[in-house]
């Protein structure tokens, strides 16, 4: 199986253990770097607010700051800080914090530190830095300088008017409205100290000024209900600006998922015409602000796109291009004057997440020809985004991209199971002998296969390059293992995750779906928070989740909201499981207040319809353990599960933010449905109704069992696993809990059993055949039956990919047991003929790893605690005389300390710093 290059560290990893085995040993035998007293003083990285490196245009109030300290040394602790936050970066420079001094403050928190100086007002511009105090209370040096500035905070500071093309309407009323151009030509003054652009549609917008792009957004703006709020972006464009001259502001505006299609029939679900709203603010040197506005002196012509749609695809026209329309000076004579509109918006707020952006860029692997005319390319990587072209040809040749991600038998590409969305792309080319390039503007697809047809001749190899979309969310995590399989399984996990992180959590990017569906979103939560910092993501998707529940609690299925069915077990519950999965991860205590008002409605909502506590009603399109294979499990028995641990992270969430009454309550209801549950559903001997893997993994992972029954629960779900030949049977909802379930019953091999099958139902079967995403289906292909029904059959999905939890906390043994990763839970167990592993997450501190390896009779273990953290740290080892760390005997190791015996390993707890110990076998 080919590992595509744009995951090179797994391959360095791999290669770097493989060709090193002695210089691996004699790191393990050598001293942690950093133990000496004289070590540098620590430094500052990372700095971010609201999880955002320098954001522009925010509309909070009180940001949170963050940052991270890095130090070599052995136990390194934050005891104090001190903030500056100025209004200029001359003022910063000069330690001069105008806006907030924070002073020596001694502590030894580094993240979700509210700002709390002068009052923030729109449009201020404010620069900070940090610094802190390590365990000796040396100072160190100031961090880099970041920055914040805030956004358009009230309705009056908004001039400009929702603007559409003013172009005439579609003969037919039911046609889709074609994408425009919209320009403005202004003039500048000379004395312009700042300009900031503010701007945002409803549909999809890309903006230049003076025919310069401005910023890299990619569909933006991001997808909202836009009933309950529009999201607007802010850019600086000072250097775009031509002080004394004219100057031109040009838009290309498309339907999007305002007005075009989105999943499940979904058509023009919020408005017909797109429309533009854009405010260009010039501050000048004396402090004067002059604006330029999106208004009826706009004036709108057609664009060369003639059609773009996120399910049908988009073709473009270049012999209907006009060259200079975005430019200073153009005559835009036949254009015509925009129209003002008051469309029914929700309130205008800034954008809180990393917007989308090309990723990277796939060169194609293979070129063929299954029919004549018909080129086919493998990118070698089942992907999201876009094909971009590199063609010379006559003019008027209508070139024709299709889209796939697997090939029938014949080589042809396999399209049914993109069911009502074609994703076909059309170019028709200028001509006149120059090289053209072209890529689309306003769709994306699902796609390893790309299909060119239309040329007179065979095309180039590099004719067609795929272009990665998605939301930037950073890479948090790396994993690789002695079997390749697993690395590819972890790759596999990576690409899903990053191909259906679209500004939404997508369930599949391909078909006519591509919704935020819920229950796939709570299953790979902390999952995808390995893989990357999906902080800012979530912060974004969960304020559609609130939008998109019911006025009485019920949580739907997908956020934003396109399907009427609410209340689903295990789907609407994400409402619950995700602010809390957030709050774990990254210690944030604000998104659980802000949640805590729905995710108290959903619990209410679901004690309301039920009896007795259990959820036997009203369950809305009740999906059950979606896409199971082999098994059948009571969804009577989901819900009420479902309702209890919604139930117990609810009262822990309010014993987080020190609201103890509300948290005994609902911890009292929770003892309440778990006795319901026992007694409707557990008989004396542990057997739970339904006696499938996914009841006895709910039962086990939420904690519904009695302590005497929790051993009989974990035997029947092993002997289930073993009567089906080591296999799963679990569907969306029962995997995610499986492998974690069965370690935490003390059955870890029973999971590496599963993980490591191969053979149909499993994890590596996709593998061994070949995928490079997860798929959504555990038979979406099989030799002896080919292609599973096309109506529900997507290679890219990633709700399976929730494993990746358990390869980090059980394989890697990198967890948490204090939100935000403040005390790390180092317990690797090797297993399953595995003979190394190596991992990193960086976690809101720092960066977590982990590197485990059996060679020689020992067994190694390398551990990277971030400063300011402490971790325990579990070593395979019957004894701690058996333990050495850094050479010596594990006891007499600075920063390590004995704690106990338990599950076959000698624990230790830890401070920060890096740590080599070593067991003889």
């Amino acid at each position: 199986m080919r590992t595509h290059p744009p995951i090179p560290r797994l391959v360095l990893l791999a290669a770097l253990t493989a060709l090193a085995p002695a210089t691996l040993v004699a790191c393990a035998a050598a001293p942690a770097a950093g133990v000496a007293a004289a070590a540098a003083p620590a430094s500052i990285a990372r700095l971010r607010c609201e999880y955002l490196v320098n954001p522009l245009g925010m509309d909070v109030r009180v940001p949170r700051l963050g940052w991270v300290m890095q130090s070599g040394a052995r136990g390194e602790k934050q005891t104090g800080y001190r903030i500056l936050v100025a209004s200029s970066a001359e003022k910063l420079a000069a330690d001069q914090g105008d806006l907030w001094d924070s002073g020596q403050v001694a502590s030894d928190v580094t993240t979700q530190v509210a700002y709390a100086g002068a009052p923030l007002a729109s449009r201020m511009a404010c620069h900070w830095k940090v610094r802190i105090w390590d365990k000796n209370g040396r100072p160190s040096a100031w961090s880099a300088p970041a920055f914040w500035t805030m956004g358009l905070l009230a309705p009056s500071d908004w001039q400009a008017k929702w603007i559409e093309a003013g172009l005439p309407a579609p003969a037919d009323s039911k046609a889709p409205v074609k994408p425009v151009c919209l320009r403005k030509s202004f003039s500048a003054g000379k004395t312009v100290r700042r300009a900031t652009l503010y701007v945002t549609a409803l549909g999809l917008y890309e903006i230049s000024l003076n025919g310069q792009r401005v910023g890299d957004h990619l569909l933006a703006p991001d997808w909202t209900d836009y009933r309950k709020r529009v999201r607007y972006q802010a850019y600086d464009v000072t250097d775009m600006l031509r002080p004394g001259e004219e100057n031109a502001l040009g838009a290309l505006l498309a339907n999007g998922w305002y007005a075009g299609h989105i999943g499940n029939g979904g058509y023009q679900r919020w408005g017909k015409t797109p429309a533009l709203l854009a405010q260009l603010e010039l501050l000048h040197v004396d402090g004067t602000l002059e604006r330029v506005v999106s208004d009826g002196a706009w004036t709108g012509h057609a664009a060369p796109i003639t059609d773009s749609d996120f399910m049908k695809g988009e073709n473009n026209d270049a012999r209907l291009d006009t060259p200079g329309w975005d430019l200073p000076g153009f005559k835009a004579d036949g254009w015509q004057a925009a129209k003002e509109t008051s469309p029914a918006t929700g309130p205008l707020q800034a954008q809180v997440m990393e917007p989308v952006r090309m990723l990277q860029e796939i060169k194609a692997l293979a070129l063929t020809e299954p029919k004549p005319g018909q080129w086919t390319y493998d990118l070698g990587q089942n992907m999201v985004g876009v094909v971009r072209i590199k063609v010379t040809a006559p003019a008027g040749t209508r070139l024709t991209l299709r889209h796939a991600e697997m090939l029938n038998p014949d080589g042809t590409l396999y399209t049914r199971n993109l069911r009502g969305a074609p994703s076909v792309d059309t170019y028709v080319c200028k001509g006149g002998g120059a090289e053209e390039v072209w890529q689309p503007k306003f769709t994306f697809h699902g796609f390893r296969y790309a299909e060119l047809t239309g040329l007179p001749g065979k095309p180039a190899m590099d004719a067609v390059t795929g272009i990665v979309i998605g939301s930037d969310t950073a890479s948090a995590g790396t994993f690789a293992c002695s079997d390749p399989r697993l690395n590819q399984l972890y790759s596999n996990i990576v690409w899903g995750r990053r191909g259906n992180h679209l500004s939404v959590p997508t369930d599949c990017p391909q078909r006519d779906e591509r919704l935020g569906w819920m229950g796939d979103a709570q299953a790979f939560i902390r999952t995808a928070a390995y893989t990357a910092d999906i902080a800012a993501f979530h912060t974004k998707w969960l304020a559609d989740v609130d939008d998109a529940q019911s006025p009485d609690g019920a949580f739907s299925d997908v956020s934003p909201n396109q399907r009427p069915s609410h209340g689903v077990p295990a789907w609407a519950d994400a409402g619950v499981i995700c602010p809390w999965a957030i709050y774990q991860i990254y210690g944030d205590k604000r998104v659980l207040e802000q949640h805590l008002p729905a995710m108290t409605k959903w619990v209410e909502w679901c004690r309301t319809h039920s009896t007795g506590l259990l959820r036997d009603r009203d369950r809305g399109n009740d999906y059950g353990d979606w896409l199971s294979i082999g098994a059948n499990t009571p969804k009577d028995v989901i819900g009420t599960a479902y309702f209890a641990h919604s139930t117990h992270l609810l009262a822990q969430a309010y014993a987080a933010v020190g609201k103890r009454e509300e948290a005994a309550q609902y911890a009292q209801l929770f003892d309440d449905i778990k006795a319901a549950f026992n007694k409707a559903y557990v008989t004396g001997d542990g057997r739970i109704k339904g006696n499938t893997q996914c009841v006895y993994a709910m039962a086990l992972r939420f904690d519904l069992l009695p302590q005497g029954q929790r051993a009989l629960a974990a035997g029947y779900l092993a002997d289930d696993i073993q009567a089906k030949g080591n296999h799963l049977s679990t569907g969306f909802v029962g995997a995610s809990h499986l492998l974690p379930a069965l370690t935490g019953a003390g059955k870890t091999d029973v999971a590496y059993g599963l993980m490591m099958q191969d053979s149909f139902p499993s994890w590596l079967f996709s593998v061994k055949h070949g995928a490079t995403t997860i798929w959504e289906r555990w038979d979406g292909w099989t030799p002896d039956k080919g292609f599973q029904d096309p109506g529900m059959n997507s290679f890219n999905h990633y709700a399976f990919g929730a494993c990746g939890e358990w390869m980090f906390s059980t394989i890697a043994g990198i967890d948490a047991d204090a939100p935000g990763f403040g005390h790390l839970l180092i317990h690797p167990r090797p297993g399953g003929g595995l003979t190394w592993a190596k991992a990193s997450y960086d976690s809101i501190h720092g960066q977590v790893a982990t590197h485990w390896r059996l060679q020689d009779g020992q067994c190694l273990l390398d551990v990277t605690v971030p400063a300011n953290t402490s971790a325990t740290v579990f070593v395979p080892a019957g004894a701690a005389a058996q333990v050495t760390e850094g050479g010596k005997p594990a006891e007499r190791a600075e920063g390590v300390k004995f704690l106990r015996k338990e599950d076959g390993c000698a624990v230790f707890a830890v401070e920060s710093g890096t740590y080599h110990f070593a067991v003889q076998r």
